[in-house]
């Protein structure tokens, strides 16, 4: 079964990718702009910045994760609700 995403899936998706280019190419160009301060230096604020990306990206994974988990409990209530209905119909001895 096809999964029609909403904007807030769309839009979450974004944000996540958004977050990895910012942790990469954020990380390489914040290196790149601090090495004539210094080897060490530039390398320190690269991490930095690069954890800020990567944090961003587990977010919005968690997010990701938490609307799966919800789709989930909605399709077992379904499953649920159709076996409750189905067991009122039979007899019971």
């Amino acid at each position: 079964m096809l999964h029609q995403q909403t904007r807030f899936e769309k839009l979450l998706s974004f944000l996540q990718g958004a977050s990895w280019a910012l942790a990469i190419a954020g990380g390489g160009y914040t290196f790149l702009l601090f090495l004539p301060f210094g080897f060490i230096i530039a390398s320190i604020i690269a991490l930095f910045i690069f954890l800020a990306g990567c944090f961003f990206a587990i977010i919005c994974e968690m997010a990701q994760l938490q609307l799966d988990k919800l789709d989930e409990l909605k399709k077992q209530t379904h499953f649920l609700e159709k076996l409750s209905l189905n067991d009122q119909t039979l007899s019971h001895h």
